[in-house]
């Protein structure tokens, strides 16, 4: 069988972060390889667009020592390693040229970084297959509601924002208010199959520290660390997340139930801003681009409960409230379309109350569909207890608050240091979900 020639281009242009080529046509999503004349070494980079007959390509690595003329091939090739994620056969199909990269029961254990490389140390992985990154969307139809509730072992979840299998819910934090920490609890003690853990543009010392003091062994054994740290240039961030949500949708298509956790869905978001950016898309809310918005539903989208309710992706993304702002556009945008959001209060953590979950500003959209009758009332009474009680707080600590004057208020004085041993927990405990509902409904013997 004839072999089809090879197309070739050429680099004529590097500013920042974009490299341009002429004489490739491949489609948006192809990946290339780009290699200096004499040099062994390539640089893979993806299409993100182009302009005539100019491709615009990111890079997956070092630009350092790239020059004019270096030439541009669209892989698959033969000549090219397949650590470079993709399968040597140069007769792919356009729509085939997209990264593939290792999915498989060896990746249970193991820390990768974006390209399906291991970090652990541990050698090489095994009983892997190479599989396309991009999947066909589910028929919105197809899926099965969110019907079932999920222990997630975290008391203040599981009694006031109860979870359900399949659910996307977002946790809303500034910097050092524990989110890492409460992703660590969840990851140890939620009910699910497999785990998988995406670490996309955080600081490189929380990924050994997350693995090993966070995450720990327990929890380590059915999860897949997936870590693109923010050194990494923004198109690996991007894959890093695309790349744990693939591993989440291969284990949910072979029927598992999947724990899906993202730190962070903002960094996602200003990775894609300095790609849209570098190739001249206009700044739009307060410096991020259309793309950044319309990406966002494109990844948390992908998870949710499978097809006619065979396998399922509970996911939780952490969306970083820059300064506090909890109008920031990212975390704005998020609200819009997720399930469902827990917020972390920084007051809270600076007085020692852990997890800082701010019950009064959080919200399961789909508690209502996976809680008891007696669950849901006796968390709507417990809501309007701290309500009622952080409303007073001054004039109880002044001692202005006469008891007997308000009915309301005195029981929610009275409930207080029950209702905060409730929504307070060490993170080396667990909590049922059946023992959270029975403590939830002892606050009020009436239900």
């Amino acid at each position: 069988m004839p072999q089809p020639l090879e197309m070739q281009g050429s680099l004529v242009r590097v500013t920042g972060l974009v490299l341009e080529a002429t004489g490739v046509r491949v489609p948006v999503g192809a990946v290339c390889a780009v290699t200096v004349p004499g040099d062994t070494e390539s640089i893979t980079a993806e299409v993100v667009g182009f302009s005539g007959d100019r491709a615009y390509l990111m890079p997956t690595g070092e630009v350092h020592g790239l020059a004019s003329g270096a030439k541009v091939v669209p892989l698959p090739v033969p000549h090219l390693p397949p650590r470079l994620g993709v399968e040597n056969h140069p007769w792919r199909r356009s729509e085939d040229r997209g990264l593939h990269l290792p999915m498989g029961d060896g990746l249970l254990g193991r820390v990768v970084d974006a390209h399906g490389l291991p970090l652990d140390r541990e050698g090489p992985l095994a009983d892997v297959l190479r599989e396309p990154m991009q999947r066909r969307p589910i028929n919105a139809m197809d899926r099965d509601p969110v019907r079932q509730p999920l222990d997630t072992g975290v008391r203040a979840i599981n009694a006031m924002l109860t979870v359900g299998r399949g659910q996307r819910i977002g946790l809303f934090a500034g910097t050092g208010v524990g989110k890492s920490v409460l992703l660590g609890m969840m990851a140890r003690y939620t009910a699910a199959d497999v785990i998988v853990v995406g670490l996309i543009g955080e600081r490189g010392r929380e990924v050994k520290e997350f693995i090993e003091d966070i995450l720990g062994e327990e929890g380590r054994q059915r999860a897949v660390v997936v870590a693109a740290p923010a050194d990494a240039p923004p198109l690996v961030r991007m894959q890093g997340a695309s790349y744990a949500t693939a591993i989440a949708e291969h284990y949910r298509d072979k029927g598992k139930h999947v724990l899906l956790l993202m730190d962070s869905l903002t960094r996602y978001a200003m990775a894609q801003r300095e790609i849209a950016l570098a190739i001249g898309e206009p700044p739009a809310t307060k410096g991020y681009p259309p793309s950044c918005f319309a990406k966002l539903p494109q990844l948390v989208e992908r998870s949710g409960n499978g097809l006619n309710g065979v396998g399922s992706i509970t996911a939780f993304y952490t969306v970083l409230t820059e300064g506090d702002d909890p109008q920031d556009p990212i975390a704005d945008a998020a609200r819009g379309i997720l399930d469902g959001h827990i917020v972390l209060s920084r007051e809270l953590a600076e007085s020692g109350h852990f997890p800082a979950i701010d019950v009064e500003k959080s919200i399961s959209r789909v508690m209502t569909s996976v809680a008891t009758r007696e669950h849901l009332e006796g968390a709507r009474r417990a809501r309007q207890w701290l309500a009622r009680y952080n409303k007073a707080h001054d004039l109880i600590q002044l001692g202005a608050y006469t008891p007997g004057s308000d009915p309301e208020l005195d029981a929610a004085v009275r409930v207080r240091p029950g209702l905060v041993r409730l929504l307070q927990q060490d993170m080396h405990e667990a909590a049922p979900l059946a023992a959270c509902r029975a403590q939830l409904l002892a606050l009020n013997p009436d239900l």
